[in-house]
């Protein structure tokens, strides 16, 4: 007769199968430390291959990829792992499937729809909006990256909605591997014939990541069947994902009820969001920058500065991710004492850790940027950013809290406070002192909203006890 382990005793593996959310944060975690060190030294090929000014062309696609991915994805990805949590709390794994093939039915439809207009209207884009011609190219191409990102990000909501991390985990450092390698190959290949990498080769390495990452998605994803499925039955033709055309609209009603919040308020954040980095080089022009000082200051800041900044954020986002779904899951049960022990633990752990993280960057950041980029201006944008550590940490969990809690409108308004505060600075600030009041900016907006948002949860929370 075999020794079986107790249920009671202590083990990793017991510890770990009771914490799903430190087992999927140790998961998402462990890649997203991976993915940030390649995409680390990735930056760090690209600014010495195309330049500060290249790297600045480049930043300027992302006001573009961001509006894409919250037209097509963002809100829909929340929305199913919200209502995949809550119908696995309530022991309806098939209710769960069918609200990521609704979601994933909706996503695939905008993606498409906003991959044609990206692709036919480049040359607009690129001139109007992003203010440099030679971004079009690079839109042309980054098009085609909207289709399959937005299946792998609707296959990701549906696995942080079950609390499993491995398939997520393992498409984002995919991902970036896929990215960075093609990305290399082309390198090579412009190289052996004596030539420079084009910038749209950049943009082809987003293209292969996102492919890359959707196939691992459908290759491993694993879908309860229902149960005219698992019984050998043929499925009537009224039944569509195993459910009555009625229930069908349910799936959709429920879902983009909180999308559309969801969507809308991404899309107007990236709109702000997006008027906000295109006017840093224009002021900074302003200030009295050449065009090419102004885009080589501004990849400086966003391509390497904020790098580094954002380096140890991979693993407050493995908690943001995960906190969502504990959080839906633990209101559909009505534990509120949870919600609450969980926000404490939050706030504290995460101004911890912040405070940390800046005493590391304020004591290195010099040699970092001298290190790493060899440019001491990305070094003092370091020293400078580390200051905001506590704050932007903060806010990102406590979102994902108020998201939980089903309350997107205070987000958004909190985040539109702070897009807002940021703004100011560029309009009435840069043109005057200069890209370092653009920093004092980014400290003020993200230390407004972290209050606000702790007192909004302890004034909330408080009422439910």
């Amino acid at each position: 007769m075999t020794n079986q382990p107790s249920p009671n005793k202590f083990t990793l593996k017991n510890f770990l199968g009771r914490n799903a959310l430190l087992t999927g944060t140790l998961l998402l975690t462990a890649a997203g430390v991976l993915t940030r060190v390649i995409g680390f030294f990735y930056k760090i090929f690209l600014s010495r291959t195309i330049g500060a000014e290249g790297l600045g062309i480049y930043q300027l696609l992302t006001p573009v990829l961001a509006l894409a991915f919250a037209v097509t994805s963002a809100g829909i990805q929340t929305s199913i792992s919200k209502y995949v949590s809550m119908e696995i709390g309530r022991h309806r794994p098939v209710d769960a499937r069918n609200y990521l093939f609704a979601g994933l039915s909706v996503s695939l439809f905008l993606s498409a729809l906003v991959g044609l207009f990206v692709w036919r209207e480049a040359d607009f884009i690129a001139a109007a909006w992003l203010g440099d011609a030679r971004c079009a190219p690079l839109l042309s191409v980054l098009a085609l990256s909207f289709l399959p990102s937005s299946i792998h990000s609707c296959i990701n909501g549906y696995y942080y909605g079950l609390k499993k991390t491995a398939v997520p985990s393992v498409t984002q450092l995919f991902e970036q591997m896929a990215r960075v390698a093609c990305v290399y190959v082309l390198y090579q290949i412009y190289q052996s014939k004596q030539m420079p990498l084009p910038f749209t080769a950049m943009v082809w390495g987003i293209v292969a990541g996102e492919c890359a990452s959707m196939l691992i998605c459908l290759s491993v994803i694993q879908l309860p069947k229902s149960s005219s499925q698992t019984q050998g039955q043929r499925p009537r033709s009224a039944l569509v994902f195993g459910k009555s055309a009625s229930a069908l609209r349910c799936y959709y009603r429920n879902l983009m009820q909180m999308a559309l919040p969801l969507t809308f308020n991404r899309v107007i954040l990236n709109l702000f969001s997006s008027v906000e980095n295109i006017m840093i080089p224009n002021r900074l022009r302003m200030f009295g920058y050449s065009n090419s000082e102004a885009l080589g200051v501004y990849g400086i800041l966003t391509g390497m500065s904020m790098s580094v900044i954002m380096l140890p954020s991979v693993l407050v986002n493995s908690v943001s991710v995960l906190l969502l779904p504990t959080i839906s899951e633990s209101q559909a049960t009505g534990n509120m004492a949870h919600i609450r022990k969980t926000v404490r633990r939050t706030i504290f752990s995460c101004l911890l850790f912040g405070f940390f993280c800046s005493a590391g960057f304020l004591f290195t950041g010099k040699w970092i940027g001298n290190l790493l980029f060899s440019n001491s201006l990305s070094g003092t944008f370091i020293i400078t950013l580390g200051w905001i550590c506590p704050f932007l940490y903060l806010s990102a969990t406590l979102n994902s809290i108020l998201h939980g809690l089903g309350h997107p409108g205070v987000t958004f308004m909190l985040s539109l406070m702070a897009c807002g505060i940021r703004i100011a600075f560029v309009l009435f600030a840069v043109p005057v002192y200069g890209i370092r009041s653009y920093l004092i900016g980014l400290l003020a907006s993200q230390i407004v909203t972290s209050l606000l948002t702790v007192a909004i949860l302890y004034r909330m929370l408080g009422k439910e006890r």
